[in-house]
């Protein structure tokens, strides 16, 4: 495959370009001859798909910024006529809306496939530190999202989140007129809202370029989890996993189109649909569902800590315990030493990983809830109950969740015992012997 190097000798206008930006020559070794391992699977689809999602979430979120007014007397009849009123908005609106739920969904998955095959571990402790960066302001972004439409649940979920800074000792209080520009939930909350909200997409894609570039410096990781030692362990990335990551494209886009046009408000809250009033607090205020586990974790610590001479409050705590939940994962290459990375070849990591999953999951399913009801979780349409409350699960599952990162990773990096690895990655891809 010839490479892409200017030519004195050649006139056209890729080559005279490419001399003085050559960013034919740097595209050209990034997305096509890029030495990729010649073993990655489906799971490795959802880095890609995170991106595209982005770009057309950036792109509708521009659309709907030319019709939205950032007023709260305006806001949500302005939402209203971009639904009926505006060629395609609609469309626009619901693609936007549902693309959030999409693209956390999307996060997730990548996040999860990095627990699992440790795509933390050196020397990619900056690619995982830069992905956790990039899941923070993305939380921020949809949480100020969430609050431009101005309905009820907006309203009244922008009151309580805010107010959970007045937890902060001596500038908690400083913080929330900050961020609220005066003193309630009002129009100047909106307008830096809506301000942040247009802006900080852009600020992830700076972030995520960086991402890439910590990326490429040492290549992916693997699903065996080992370093590429051959010339052979890699293919180019084009067209083996363009093409591969088109496929998994088209069958998320799929999905994506199933809730816009059949089940649009599906993902949402109904009092959404009613416009915010101060004067009236919803039976039951909850986040979307991309925030259910953190929001679990929030209202787990309903109880006062103590601390020698100083008492942290139970609502201190919960934002505490809230914001450490994603903080926790920026250590997470040195709390986990274990020299093996993948979970393949680790037996009591994979169990623990999953026990893991199961208690994020079940914290998603206590957060919908009320805390003083009992537990119960929907199974093939039937519901199925515990006879405890949901409370009680909740500071189960939270316990398990730091547990998990700060007490079994460091005690399994000394004890979990190292299994033979293969050699190289061509060894078990060729002989389909893998993991033997």
């Amino acid at each position: 495959m010839a490479s892409t190097v200017y030519n004195p000798n050649t006139k056209g206008w890729k080559e005279w370009l490419d001399h003085r930006l050559p960013v034919f020559t740097f595209m050209d070794h990034e997305l096509n001859k890029y030495p990729t391992p010649k073993n990655l699977n489906y799971w490795w689809n959802f880095g890609s798909l995170a991106g595209i999602t982005l770009v057309i979430m950036i792109m509708t979120g521009l659309f709907l910024a030319m019709h939205y007014t950032s007023s709260t007397t305006l806001a949500f009849n302005s939402v209203e006529r971009i639904m009926r009123d505006v060629n395609g908005g609609w469309l626009i609106r619901y693609v936007h809306a549902n693309g959030a739920s999409m693209f956390f969904m999307v996060v997730y998955i990548h996040i999860f496939r990095g627990l699992y095959f440790g795509s933390y571990k050196p020397p990619r402790e900056v690619l995982w530190a830069l992905g956790v960066v990039i899941f923070l302001l993305m939380m921020a972004t949809a949480f100020m999202g969430y609050v431009l439409p101005w309905g009820q649940m907006s309203f009244w979920g922008a009151t309580v989140i805010t107010n959970l800074f007045s937890a902060i000792p001596v500038i908690g209080d400083t913080i929330v007129t900050w961020l609220w520009g005066g003193f309630s939930v009002d129009n100047p909350t909106l307008t830096r809202f809506f301000a942040l909200h247009f802006l900080m997409p852009f600020l992830i894609v700076g972030v995520v370029i960086l991402h890439i570039v910590a990326l490429h410096r040492f290549g992916s990781n693997n699903p065996l989890g080992i370093d590429i030692k051959e010339k052979k362990d890699t293919i180019p990335f084009h067209p083996y996993y363009t093409i591969k990551d088109m496929y998994g494209l088209g069958v998320f886009l799929c999905i994506w189109a199933a809730f816009v046009f059949y089940a649009p408000n599906y993902l949402g809250h109904p009092d959404n649909y009613t416009p915010a009033n101060p004067m009236v607090t919803p039976a039951h205020i909850v986040p979307e569902w991309y925030f259910l586990p953190f929001y679990a974790i929030l209202r787990a610590v309903d109880f006062n800590i103590p601390l020698g001479f100083y008492t942290i409050e139970a609502k201190l705590g919960g934002v505490i315990a809230m914001f450490g939940s994603i903080l926790v994962l920026f250590a997470l290459p040195w709390l986990d030493k274990h020299p093996v990375r993948s979970a393949r070849f680790r037996p009591y990591y994979k169990w623990i990983y999953w026990t893991w999953i199961i208690a994020f999951v079940t914290l998603g399913q206590t957060g919908a809830l009320l805390p003083d009801q009992p537990f119960y979780f929907i199974f093939f349409g039937h519901e199925v109950s515990f006879g405890i409350k949901t409370i009680t699960v909740a500071q189960i599952s939270t316990f398990w969740y730091f547990f998990v990162f700060l007490g079994v990773m460091p005690i399994l990096s000394k004890i979990e015992p190292v299994k033979a690895l293969p050699y190289s990655i061509s060894n078990p891809v060729l002989t389909a012997k893998e993991g033997k």
